[in-house]
């Protein structure tokens, strides 16, 4: 079996499912993508590059447009090369960012899978959570976030969409298109370890499961993930208490959403907060074994979201039996169920979220349950084991005897 996969990072979404591919010697596996590391034992690494950036002068509306079009241009222009060599793929499964508009005009007969994260709607969902009254240029602009959207669901043969709640985003017009396959877990890596010691980094604080640790992961600190709700509720835990450590994983940037004029949301934060920074601790990225003690030590780890894509670390948390103090908006709740799997809060409570934090870290025997049935969870419905043999399947299933 010869199989594309293209993604504008590497390997992403694809993380397990091209090495398992890979490791049969009668498949050909060649992954597309614009990134410059990272490689993959049986894999064939083709990067495109990019011939310029989005201008300056092009209209506000058409930016994710003109980018999805640079990006989709680059890549069939590699694929067509890869295409003169002799390699025409059985299957392509892509990530639909734009990369994979132009698949169907270089292989016609190839089936053509992507993996579907957003439909943006400017009547729900999002941009209803953030401004109750969209005005016509944010409807207007929002209508246009999804130009290639729509043309490579037009162009796919099946999607697959990672939650019910981001399928329920898309037209109803191509639902029969999509179906629903959760992201796997590797359940087996990602698991409980009550003698978990980590190290920060730049500091010669270590900390472990014995200590009080309040943990929130994020790849950008943005609204959309609740980092401005997140410092207000540890400023008022830091002055009530004395004994807890707060630990934020990730990058100071913007991934979802617009960045501040000036500064950024971080910084802001730290200039409008008090805070004991003494016991405030910003790691940035962590290296995955490093983040995967974060979760170990956890005492109770905070996920706020808007109503948009769940994030992996909720489901890598979950499955670490990490005590989870979630928003309660529907991405999260179509995973966690308040006191059975995690403990839910309204968004914008702030004292509502310090509440159950306190409650979960007073109280760990009363929570253990919650810990347990987060992780069973996992097991049920996200364990790799599980949904990768449901991916390949359908794979196979599109290619033509």
């Amino acid at each position: 079996m010869k199989i594309l996969f293209s993604h504008r990072n590497f390997p992403a979404q694809f993380r397990y499912i091209v090495p398992e591919l890979a490791k049969d010697k009668n498949n050909e596996v060649v992954f597309l993508t614009n990134a410059e590391k990272g490689s993959i034992i049986g894999v064939k690494k083709v990067q495109y590059k990019l011939k310029r950036k989005v201008p300056d002068n092009c209209h506000r509306y058409l930016r994710m447009y003109e980018e999805a079009i640079i990006h989709a241009q680059a890549a069939a222009e590699a694929a067509i090369a890869l295409k003169n060599q002799g390699f025409v793929p059985d299957v392509i499964f892509a990530h639909a960012w734009g990369n994979a508009m132009f698949f169907k005009d270089i292989f016609p007969d190839t089936p053509l899978v992507l993996f579907w994260e957003w439909y943006y709607n400017s009547k729900g969902a999002y941009m209803k959570f953030t401004d109750n009254d969209v005005s016509y240029d944010k409807a207007a602009m929002t209508r246009c976030l999804n130009a290639h959207v729509l043309l490579e669901l037009e162009a796919c043969d099946k999607g697959i969409c990672p939650t019910n709640w981001q399928k329920s985003q898309f037209p109803k017009f191509f639902h029969k298109k999509l179906d629903v396959l959760y992201d796997g877990v590797d359940v087996n890596y990602l698991k409980r370890d009550d003698n978990a010691v980590l190290k920060l980094p730049n500091s010669n604080i270590t900390l472990c499961r014995n200590d009080k640790i309040v943990t929130y992961a994020t790849r950008g600190m943005e609204p959309c993930r609740g980092f401005p709700e997140f410092m207000e509720m540890a400023e008022k835990l830091l002055k009530k208490r004395s004994d807890v450590h707060i630990v934020i994983a990730g990058e100071n940037r913007v991934c979802y959403g617009s960045t501040p004029p000036e500064s950024s949301y971080k910084e802001i934060m730290l200039n409008k907060l008090d805070l004991d920074m003494s016991r405030v601790h910003f790691t940035d990225r962590l290296p995955f074994p490093e983040f995967r003690k974060l979760l170990q030590i956890s005492s109770a780890h905070v996920y706020l979201t808007y109503p948009f894509i769940l994030s992996w670390s909720v489901l890598e948390a979950m499955s670490c039996e990490c005590c989870l103090i979630a928003s309660k908006t529907p991405p999260v709740e179509e995973v966690i169920k308040n006191n059975r799997n995690g403990l839910l809060f309204d968004f914008y409570n702030i004292d509502e979220m310090l509440a159950k934090v306190e409650y979960a870290i007073d109280n760990p025997d009363k929570i253990e349950f919650l810990r347990k049935n987060a992780r069973k969870t996992i097991l049920k419905d996200h364990n790799i084991e599980k949904t990768l043999p449901k991916q390949i399947k359908l794979i196979k299933s599109l290619i033509k005897k």
